[in-house]
């Protein structure tokens, strides 16, 4: 049975491959990874608090690193998210609890119900759920935490500033796929993942090139209205009285500022050129003289059949 395998294991298989050559921070999955929840959270090395400079505030941090079988893992927590987590933890809980009092057979089906009950039976001795404290003390522990796993040479503070680039990765490959409709493409070997990659980076940096000239001539893009005028941006051959000329289609005072941006001088609206080479006549096929040839599929009769 074939397992789809996800970007983190594909990311964590690539970097075991690459071996010392390729530096790399990958985030671990604290939930099902059974070294990061048993060795790892319960690491008794105390947190070193972080504070991260923000436009809409300070991100208050707690940073540990820990060392397990040659293995650098990295332990945060944020203080704010934690919050978060504990409050919508709590929403479900009273959700829950009211939902037992009317019956438990709606709560089969539902994940987020399902993961903080336990099965009991009720005095009758049929089967019935109720909510498991223990449970609730075990999602309390992960509450605003996140482990990184590295081998960069990096101090604590680096390797989580840098991995909260991703971010910034994620938007990249998002403008991909939306703003440069790159459609799914399923891959069947490392040169079309490698060159599907480089094209789309291209693609990318071409984009930001662009972006940056237009914002220093102080130009707004809009990148679909940008797109749509390209693609009707189109040069017609008409031959009109003898004489051929290749005609330009309008362009938008958008599209001509990009142009001007990046230094591309559009063709002028109306370029009169050479007439296409006369081709001669195609010769006729030459007559076969004597008796016709038999055809292949022609019955042939022997003698002795006649």
């Amino acid at each position: 049975m074939c397992r789809r395998r996800s970007r983190y294991d594909l990311g964590r298989d690539h970097c075991r491959a690459r071996g010392a050559r390729l530096d790399y921070i990958l985030g671990a999955r604290e939930h099902t990874d059974k070294r990061v929840r048993q060795i790892v959270l319960d690491d008794t090395a105390p947190f070193v608090p972080l504070a991260i400079e923000r436009r809409q505030g300070d991100t208050q941090l707690f940073v540990k690193e820990v060392g397990r079988d040659g293995v650098r893992y990295i332990v945060c927590r944020n203080e704010g998210e934690a919050a978060n987590d504990r409050a919508v933890r709590e929403a479900i809980v009273a959700a829950l609890d009211a939902q037992l009092k009317r019956g438990d057979k709606a709560l089969i089906g539902n994940a987020g119900y399902r993961r903080y009950l336990r099965k009991t039976a009720t005095a009758k001795g049929q089967p019935a759920f109720e909510i498991d404290p223990g449970k609730l003390a075990e999602a309390a522990r992960f509450d605003g935490v996140f482990v990184l796993r590295t081998n960069a040479r990096l101090t604590p503070l680096q390797a989580v500033l840098r991995y909260r680039d991703l971010v910034r990765v994620e938007d990249l490959f998002r403008r991909a796929k939306a703003v440069l409709c790159t459609r799914q493409i399923f891959h069947s070997c490392d040169a079309a993942i490698r060159g599907h990659v480089f094209c789309s980076f291209l693609a990318l940096l071409l984009q930001k090139r662009l972006d940056d000239l237009a914002l220093t001539a102080g130009v707004t893009l809009e990148w679909k209205m940008l797109l749509r005028d390209l693609d009707r941006l189109q040069q017609l051959r008409i031959r009109h009285r003898r004489a051929d000329r290749l005609v330009r289609t309008d362009v938008s005072p958008t599209l001509a500022a990009v142009f001007r941006c990046a230094k591309i001088a559009l063709p002028p609206r109306v370029k009169p050129i050479a007439p296409p080479p006369a081709t001669p006549p195609p010769k006729p096929a030459a007559k076969r003289r004597g008796r016709p040839r038999r055809s292949a599929t022609a019955a042939r009769i022997s003698p002795e059949a006649a």
